[in-house]
C-alpha cells in the first residue's frame, strides 16, 4: 500500500504527517509544532520529523501545502505575507532528500481543492471552485477535471477582487472580497462600524477590543442587533463575490470552507444576493455546500497533492 508525508507549512504552526493510501487516505500519525523565526530553522525541523515518520517505511511521495506566491514548477516559496524572510526558499530539495521521494509543492487553497475534489464534496465533479474562507479568502480551481494554478501558480487569487468602493481591508485592499470575507475581515468590519452605531444611543454585547469573527456569530445568535447587520453585510458580499465567480467560470460546484460551516445565516443571505446578481443559466447549474472534509480538509490538503503531483508526473512521462 502506498505511504504519503503530508507537509502543511503556515504563518503560526505547521505539521508533517504519514498517511497511508486510501479512498480517503487514513493518518497514521502527526507532529505539529510552532512555526519557527527563520526558515532555516522551521525547515531543519520539517526534515527532521519527515525523517522520523519514514524511518522504516517506504514512502512514495511528499506533498508540502502553503501559502502563496510560490513556484510550485520549481518547488520555491517565492515571499508569503504570513512567512516573513521566506524569500526564494526552496522547501522540495531538502523534503525530497529526507526521505528518498518525490516531493510536490502546491498552494494551499490549491491542496485543499484538490482534497476537495478527490475525496470530499467534490469528487465526481469535473468543474470545482474552492473557497478557504477562513483567516483569509483564497480559492482553488478545478477545470475540467485538473487543477488550474495559472501562468504562475497566481490563479484564483479571488481575495483581492474588490467588491466595494469601499470597506475593511483584506489582501492589502480595501473593499476586498477577503476585507469582507475572512476571520480578520468581519472583526474588523465590525470594529469600523461600531462607532457610529453606538452614536444613535444603541448598546451591543460586542466588546471593540475584543471581536473576532465567532463573537459577531455568538452576538447575532443573541439577538444583537449590531452582530445581525455585521453579518448581514459581509453575506451581502459574499453574495456579490459568488455570483462573480459563477459567472466568470461557471462551475458546477462551489465548495466552501471554515467560517461558512459554522455560521449558516451567510448562505441563506448569500443564495438570496445570488438570484439577484448572478446570470440565471450559470447560478442554475451551480451548486455551493460546505467543505466535505469540515475542519479536516487542511489536513488532507498537502497529501492531496502529494497524489496528484505523482499522478501528473506518470501522465507527462506517458505523453
Amino acid at each position: 500500500m502506498k505511504q504519503y508525508i503530508s507537509v502543511d507549512i503556515g504563518g503560526t504552526k505547521c505539521a508533517v504527517s504519514l498517511w497511508r493510501d486510501g479512498n480517503p487516505p487514513e493518518i497514521v500519525k502527526k507532529i505539529k509544532f510552532a512555526t519557527l523565526p527563520t526558515p532555516e530553522e522551521t525547515i531543519a525541523l520539517l526534515v527532521k520529523y519527515a525523517k522520523e515518520l519514514s524511518e522504516g517505511q517506504t514512502i512514495d511521495a511528499v506533498g508540502i501545502s502553503c501559502g502563496g506566491p510560490l513556484d510550485s514548477k520549481k518547488g520555491l516559496i517565492l515571499c508569503p505575507p504570513n512567512l516573513p524572510n521566506w524569500t526564494n526558499i526552496d522547501i522540495v530539495t531538502p523534503l525530497q532528500n529526507a526521505v528518498d521521494a518525490p516531493a510536490f509543492l502546491q498552494n494551499d487553497a490549491n491542496a485543499c481543492a484538490l482534497a476537495e475534489w478527490l475525496w470530499g464534496a467534490g469528487k465526481g465533479y469535473q468543474n470545482v471552485v474552492f473557497l478557504t474562507f477562513g483567516t483569509g479568502m483564497g480559492s482553488g480551481l478545478i477545470l475540467d477535471g485538473k487543477l488550474y494554478s495559472g501562468t504562475n501558480d497566481m490563479g484564483g487569487e479571488v481575495g483581492h477582487m474588490r467588491i466595494a468602493d469601499d470597506g475593511p481591508v483584506g489582501y492589502g485592499k480595501r473593499g476586498s472580497f477577503e476585507g469582507y470575507c475572512s476571520g480578520g475581515g468581519i472583526a474588523r468590519l465590525a470594529q469600523e462600524r461600531m462607532p457610529a452605531y453606538l452614536k444613535t444611543g444603541k448598546t451591543t454585547l460586542l466588546k471593540n477590543t475584543e471581536i473576532t469573527a465567532k463573537s459577531v456569530s455568538d452576538a447575532a445568535d443573541a439577538g444583537d442587533e449590531f452582530a445581525l447587520s455585521v453579518i448581514e453585510e459581509c453575506g451581502e458580499k459574499l453574495g456579490i463575490g459568488l455570483s462573480n465567480i459563477i459567472d466568470i467560470i461557471n462551475p458546477e460546484l462551489i465548495v466552501i470552507g471554515s467560517i461558512y460551516g459554522r455560521e449558516p445565516r451567510f448562505a441563506q443571505i448569500a443564495e438570496r444576493v445570488i438570484a439577484r446578481e448572478a446570470l440565471p443559466f450559470a447560478a442554475a447549474v451551480c451548486r455551493i455546500v460546505y467543505a466535505g472534509l469540515g475542519e479536516s480538509v487542511g489536513d488532507y490538503a498537502a497529501v492531496a497533492a502529494a497524489r496528484y503531483g505523482q499522478k501528473q508526473t506518470k501522465l507527462a512521462v506517458h505523453s
